[in-house]
C-alpha cells in the first residue's frame, strides 16, 4: 500500500504541512512510525473524501451526474455566440464552453457560486511509473 510523506499528503490535500501535522497530532489522519512520518494511503484518500464534503451543492436538482464539482467562477470569456467559464472547485480547475445566451441567463461572472457537472462515459485512469 502507497504511504506519503506529510509534504506530498499536504499537496494532495491542498493544506499546508502544518496542518497535515495537526491532524495527525489530533489522531484525525493516522501515521507510520517511520521517521519522517509517511501518511497511509487509503487513510488519505478516505480524509481527502471526507473534505470534498465540506463544499455543499447550492443546486437542490437530482441528477445521475455523481462528477459535481462546486466553486467559484474566476473567469468568464465571451467571444460572438460563445463563451468559456473557468470555474475553481478546490484544487481543481475546471473549464466549460457554452453558449453566450447561458453565460448571460446564469448570470456567471467572476465570483459567481457555480457547479460544474461533468457526464463522463470515458475516464482515463494513470498512476505514476513505480
Amino acid at each position: 500500500m502507497d504511504a506519503f510523506r506529510i509534504s506530498e499528503a499536504a499537496r494532495l490535500l491542498g493544506v499546508s504541512d502544518d496542518t497535515v501535522r495537526r491532524w495527525v497530532d489530533q489522531g484525525t489522519l493516522p501515521a507510520t512510525g517511520e521517521s519522517p512520518a509517511r501518511i497511509p494511503g487509503d487513510a488519505l484518500a478516505a480524509h481527502a473524501v471526507e473534505l470534498a464534503r465540506t463544499a455543499s451543492d447550492p443546486t437542490d436538482a437530482l441528477s445521475s451526474a455523481r462528477n459535481r464539482f462546486v466553486g467559484l467562477v474566476t473567469r468568464v470569456q465571451v467571444d460572438g455566440v460563445m463563451a468559456q467559464v473557468d470555474i475553481q472547485a478546490g484544487p481543481h480547475r475546471v473549464v466549460s464552453l457554452l453558449s453566450a445566451e447561458a453565460v448571460a441567463e446564469l448570470g456567471l461572472e467572476p465570483g459567481s457560486l457555480a457547479v460544474a457537472v461533468v457526464k463522463a462515459t470515458n475516464v482515463i485512469v494513470e498512476t505514476p511509473r513505480g
